[in-house]
């Protein structure tokens, strides 16, 4: 029986992994490089029965070739577009989430959003890069309607920093509960009609799955800024592509999107008013650090209880 492994520890991770940080697990072994495919993660996996996860995708042929694995310890939320959930459940393997370590991170990310779409930072840098001294209005943030959908740790961060950057916000999340958030709290169709930024922040379920689509871009107020740092599939981009051309929606800030990375030719490239980052906002020095050590005190939980 091998002993537990971090599969694929690489990139800004590998940087950041530290021998303090090991101690939690000493007997762990770390696999530096990506892995690129089943095959790899499978043999990476093998006769082990705890493993730490960052990228690899735990498919249902991965899951029922590791017959002895107990428990993942995943370096991510938002499991259902990392693994097969369901085929986890029946072969009895825990699959588990680190939470929690982003929420400071993607708030900021999602405020910077919106105020670049405000700003048009993005327009205006493309402009003068290539050679053209336009000088173009835009809008200050302070006195916006702000609506935030889902109040998560990193809805309810994001209303705190643009309650305190002096704009109304107003949320809809599916519990009901503002979780201590400075927010007026109102039905979806509410949300919609009257922010003038609006944020999103669900988790991706069946139920939200394409939610954010022709019906409720129509019931949008004209004008609207829209921010996504949760997932691409939550928006449905034929739709949300009609609205930025219409005008209905004014700017459309992303971080993430139904593929990653983006293909080329996608029609956001050839659009003013879009601003693109690389599915990053999660990413600081701090939240990797949070992340690191959540995920190997994560992994030791499981390995203790299994004793």
């Amino acid at each position: 029986m091998a002993g537990p492994a971090f599969v694929d520890c690489y990139g800004d991770l590998a940087g950041r992994l530290t021998g303090e940080m090991l101690e939690l697990v000493p007997d762990l072994e770390v696999f530096s490089g990506e892995t690129l495919d089943e095959r790899s993660l499978i043999d990476r996996l093998s006769e082990r029965r705890h493993v730490l996860v960052y990228m690899g995708y735990m498919s249902e042929r991965v899951l029922r070739a590791c017959p002895e694995l107990k428990t993942i310890a995943y370096l991510s939320t938002g499991l259902a577009t990392h693994g097969d959930l369901a085929i986890a459940k029946e072969l009895g393997i825990r699959f588990e989430g680190v939470k929690g370590y982003g929420n400071r991170a993607v708030a900021e990310h999602a405020v910077t959003l919106a105020l670049a779409g405000l700003k048009r930072l993005a327009e205006m840098d493309r402009a003068v890069r290539n050679g053209a001294w336009q000088l173009m209005r835009t809008e200050e943030f302070a006195g916006k309607i702000f609506g935030v959908l889902g109040l998560g740790g990193i809805g309810v961060e994001t209303a705190r920093i643009a309650d305190a950057l002096g704009a109304r916000v107003i949320a809809w999340t599916p519990s009901g509960n503002t979780r201590g958030a400075p927010v007026d709290l109102l039905p979806i169709e509410e949300v919609l009609a009257q922010a003038d930024i609006l944020s999103v922040h669900l988790a991706l379920t069946p139920e939200t799955q394409g939610m954010i689509g022709g019906g409720a871009f129509a019931a949008m107020k004209p004008g609207v800024v829209l921010v996504n740092t949760a997932r691409g599939d939550l928006i449905d981009e034929t739709a949300l592509l009609a609205a930025l051309r219409a005008g209905q929606v004014s700017h459309a800030a992303l971080d993430v999107f139904v593929r990653e990375p983006l293909e080329a030719g996608c029609p956001l490239y050839e659009m003013d008013n879009v601003t693109l980052t690389p599915h990053s906002a999660w990413l600081t020095t701090q939240a990797i650090d949070r992340l690191l050590v959540a995920g190997l005190e994560l992994l030791k939980r499981h390995i203790s209880h299994d004793v």
